[in-house]
């Protein structure tokens, strides 16, 4: 008797995911297969890759928002099919982007009359946003200055050296020199005093930052306003003021309305906000407003007819999305002031719970403010423990914790700090828990040998002069020379955060 096996014809969509081919065999990475595949399979390749992601919610480096309401979330997928640059065939959608830039605008008390239009416009972050302001500046300047017949090629911004990398793009991408302020420990935001002082005839505004990305602080907006006023009185200049609201925009005017930052104040002529910051909405919204028509050139204004009608438009891109303008609207009407005011107060109580935790063990410097973004930036206090934030940041990573550490911008280089931003979806458990386990890694750490401390560091020469270790003296004696605590913890840093950039790009290779 003859014994066979008969393969099966049947489809392949009936075989179970993990014993089909595709998850058995190794297919193409970085070219197009040859061959298409069931879409069953397909998603379970993508999905068991990106478990090995971070959770977002965990991710305590990050501003952007992390959860929203299930019934935004169906809002965002029955629109995400939608281009927003299309107006004529989605006009409900642009409305819903006017009411959005007119309740931001009220929100920062901008001069409008009863039934007056705010001038704004919504983007895909508040890195156009600055993109879009910058222009504005740009061009109103050198309108000015053609007009009077003066030099227009060397545009400025001054501005702090804790200012968001998009600035640093803006100058570069459209030709402004950006002038920084320079930062010294204890002090890191701009000074309005050294700033105003930087102002000359070729500077285009001042940008102020309302929630410093390193530490949360808010800058003397008033101060700015006030010094640059009596300036420009004395120069018969009119330097104005952009404010850099990307993260303290949607939180000052309910926690601290009476903080005067905003178009209360005569120089600010713009203001960006991150709609997906604490505007609470997904990454991909930003909105940037400006005082009055006059403050936006309108030769920058585009105006289309291919789409149907005529379209005005002032973006850096064409095409994009609807559904993060659908959730801003959502959130707006939705949360209403009230709801606002509460996430934003909630934020603010755990970040202080946070912070007097941290206070708690004895082992960290608060270098954040109470009035300011919620966030939690902390350094520590013994730099000749032998162990640094770097390391502290690296196994936090072991229980799922993504805390950032970092140095400071110049001339703060030699401080190093953690950072904690506290989100809507980050409630009062996971701040304990978080200081729990910070508490465990201090302790673990404090179980292990130094891996790096002065008495190991040995070098010839520093520049400064100095020796660090032993040298051979006169008559054959040896003298030891040791270094300063601040040049041995700016050795230790910059050994580390090379070590740690090392470890990270290691395994981002591709393989």
């Amino acid at each position: 008797m003859v014994l066979s096996k008969i393969a099966s014809q049947s489809d392949v969509s009936v075989h179970s995911t993990f014993a089909s081919r595709y998850v058995r065999e190794s297919f193409p990475r970085y070219k197009m297969p040859e061959n298409s595949m069931p879409k069953e399979a397909a998603f379970q390749i993508i999905n068991d890759e990106l478990m090995l992601d971070g959770k977002p919610r965990l991710n305590l480096a990050s501003f952007v928002t992390t959860w929203m309401e299930p019934e935004c979330d169906k809002l965002i997928m029955d629109s995400i099919n939608k281009n927003y640059v299309d107006m004529d065939e989605y006009p409900v959608t642009t409305e819903l982007q006017n009411r959005c830039v007119n309740i931001i605008a009220h929100l920062f008390n901008a001069p409008l009359g009863e039934s007056e239009a705010a001038v704004g416009v919504g983007t895909v972050g508040s890195s156009e946003a600055i993109m879009l302001a910058g222009l504005a500046f740009k061009r109103k300047w050198q309108n000015k200055r053609k007009a009077e017949g003066k030099p227009h090629d060397k545009p400025n911004i001054v501005t702090g050296a804790n200012v968001q990398v998009c600035w640093e793009k803006f100058a570069r991408y459209f030709e402004v020199e950006l002038k920084e302020v320079k930062l010294s420990e204890d002090y890191y935001v701009m000074d309005p005093v050294k700033a105003v002082e930087m102002v000359d005839e070729n500077t285009i505004c001042v940008a102020a930052i309302l929630g410093s990305t390193l530490n949360g602080e808010f800058e003397d907006v008033k101060l700015l306003n006030d010094l640059l006023v009596e300036k420009n009185k004395i120069t018969g200049w009119d330097t104005p003021i952009h404010v850099d609201a990307a993260s303290g925009g949607f939180i000052a005017p309910f926690l601290w309305p009476e903080l005067e930052w905003d178009f209360r104040l005569p120089l600010v002529k713009s203001i960006n906000v991150s709609g997906h910051k604490y505007g609470l909405v997904y990454a991909g919204v930003g909105w940037v407003i400006w005082r009055s028509k006059e403050d936006l050139p309108e030769e920058l204004i585009f105006h289309i007819n291919y789409l149907g009608t005529d379209q005005p438009t002032f973006t850096l891109n064409f095409s994009k999305g609807s559904s993060q303008i659908i959730a801003q609207y959502y959130q707006l009407i939705r949360l209403g002031y009230e709801g606002y005011r509460n996430v934003m107060e909630n934020c603010h109580e755990n970040a202080m719970m946070l912070k007097e935790g941290l206070e708690k063990t004895g082992r960290f410097k608060i270098v954040s403010k109470d009035i300011g973004v919620p966030v939690v930036a902390f350094s520590l206090k013994n730099k000749s423990w032998g162990h640094d934030e770097f390391e502290i940041a690296e196994t936090l990573r072991r229980f799922g914790w993504i805390v950032p550490a970092y140095t400071m911008p110049a001339d703060a280089k030699h401080i190093t700090v953690l950072r904690v931003v506290i989100r809507e979806d980050f409630s009062r458990t996971l701040a304990e828990r978080l200081v729990h386990d910070i508490t465990r890694v201090l302790h673990e750490l404090d179980s292990l040998p130094a891996k790096l401390s002065s008495a190991k560091i040995s070098v010839k020469q520093e520049e400064n002069g100095k020796i660090n270790g032993t040298v051979e003296g006169k008559n054959g004696t040896t003298v030891v020379i040791k270094k300063t605590a601040t040049e041995t913890q700016r050795e230790i840093t910059n050994y580390w955060k090379n070590f740690v950039t090392a470890k990270k790009s290691s395994r981002n290779k591709i393989c």
